[in-house]
C-alpha cells in the first residue's frame, strides 16, 4: 500500500500555514512530514498526514484546492550518497521526481523516504529491482501508522510532528 501525500496551494501570507495546521489539529490529524515553498504571492504545501482522506475533506471544505498522490517508500542507508543512488536510478529510467519527504519512521538502522513521481508504477518497479523499495517498506509505513515508530507523543500534541 502506498503512502499518500497531499499537495495544496495557498496565498503567501502570514498565518496561512498555521490555519492549515489548526484545521488538522482540531480534527486530531497528525502530520508526519510537511514542506512549504513560497514564490511571490503563492505558497505550495505538501504534507503526509495520518488520515489523508479526512485531511483532504477538511482542507477542501475550508476552501483549499487539494490534490493527493501516492508515494513510494524507500530504504536508505545512513551514509553519504545513499539517496543519490535512488535518484540516479529514477533519472536513468526517465522518471521525474515531484516531491520527497524524509520520514520520521525508520526500519532498523535505515532511514525511510517517501518519493512522489510522474510515473509511480515505473518508479516502483525500477526501485524494487534495485533493492531500494520493497513490499516490506510500504507495508511497514502507512499513513495511519507512519507516526507509530516516532517517539511517544502526548495525545494533546496532535497536529504537527516533524
Amino acid at each position: 500500500m502506498s503512502l499518500k501525500e497531499i499537495a495544496l496551494r495557498m496565498p503567501n501570507r502570514p498565518g496561512q500555514i498555521a490555519r492549515v495546521a489548526r484545521l488538522l489539529a482540531e480534527q486530531r490529524i497528525n502530520i508526519a512530514a510537511i514542506s512549504l515553498d513560497s514564490a511571490g504571492a503563492r505558497s505550495s504545501v505538501r504534507l503526509i498526514p495520518d488520515r489523508p482522506d479526512r485531511a483532504m475533506t477538511i482542507l477542501e471544505d475550508a476552501g483549499f484546492t487539494v490534490d493527493c498522490h501516492d508515494t513510494i517508500v524507500v530504504h536508505l542507508e545512513d551514509r553519504a550518497g545513499s539517496f543519490l543512488k535512488v535518484l540516479d536510478i529514477l533519472a536513468a529510467s526517465k522518471v521525474n521526481v515531484e516531491s520527497i519527504a524524509i520520514l520520521v519512521a525508520r526500519d532498523g538502522a535505515q532511514s525511510l523516504a517517501a518519493i512522489a513521481t510522474d510515473d509511480i508504477a515505473r518508479a516502483r518497479r525500477v526501485l524494487q529491482e534495485a533493492g531500494f523499495a520493497s513490499g516490506k517498506g510500504e507495508s511497514l509505513v502507512t499513513n495511519a501508522d507512519v507516526l507509530s515508530s516516532a517517539p511517544a507523543i502526548p495525545s494533546e500534541s496532535v497536529g504537527l510532528l516533524l
